[in-house]
């Protein structure tokens, strides 16, 4: 037995659970994995949360060019390609936050971070998904050219939206390189 092991772990985890409770005291929702990237998305993107979540729609946005009209809103630790998409008709947009696009060795730590922003019409989405004969639901594969389009952060590629200067600088202090 590693008792020396088993001890220091003991103490992290204590200590993450302190971290973790100061955070959900931030938040305002238990820190569980959803909650914590639908407050940071509301906070930066003026996202009003459905309460309860738990949906195919987690809000709306407030204000900006899509005001008005509901998201869902996911994060991913890593950009392997897929995405969790439901097929209904009261989404209108897809907020796709993740860490970095390189792949995790299998067994490693993937940080929590937020490195990329995408903003996906999910009619459109759907659509093109369909015309690719592609399964709509659970780790859908959605092809490169579409995440490009999509891109809102670091890169602004999407058509209808642009980040602000603090939006921007916002979404840098949870990337997974040290913020400048």
């Amino acid at each position: 037995m590693d008792e020396d092991g088993l001890k220091s772990v003991a103490m992290l985890l204590q200590a993450r659970g302190e971290i973790e409770a100061r955070i959900a005291d931030i938040v305002g929702r238990p820190l569980a994995h959803g909650h914590l990237s639908d407050w940071i998305a509301a906070q930066v993107f003026d996202i009003e949360l459905e309460p309860g979540g738990g949906h195919a729609v987690d809000g709306w946005f407030r204000s900006g060019p899509f005001a008005g009209r509901t998201v869902n809103i996911k994060h991913y630790t890593r950009n392997e390609g897929l995405l969790d998409l439901v097929d209904t008709d009261e989404l209108e947009h897809y907020l796709v936050m993740t860490g970095p696009r390189t792949a995790a060795r299998p067994g490693t730590h993937r940080p929590w971070s937020i490195d990329h922003v995408y903003l996906f019409d999910a009619f459109e989405l759907t659509q093109a998904l369909r015309a690719y004969m592609r399964r709509i639901g659970t780790a859908t594969s959605v092809r490169a050219e579409h995440w490009h389009a999509a891109e809102v952060y670091p890169r602004a590629a999407h058509p209808g939206y642009k980040l602000s200067r603090v939006q921007a600088a916002a979404l840098e202090g949870f990337g997974s390189a040290p913020a400048r």
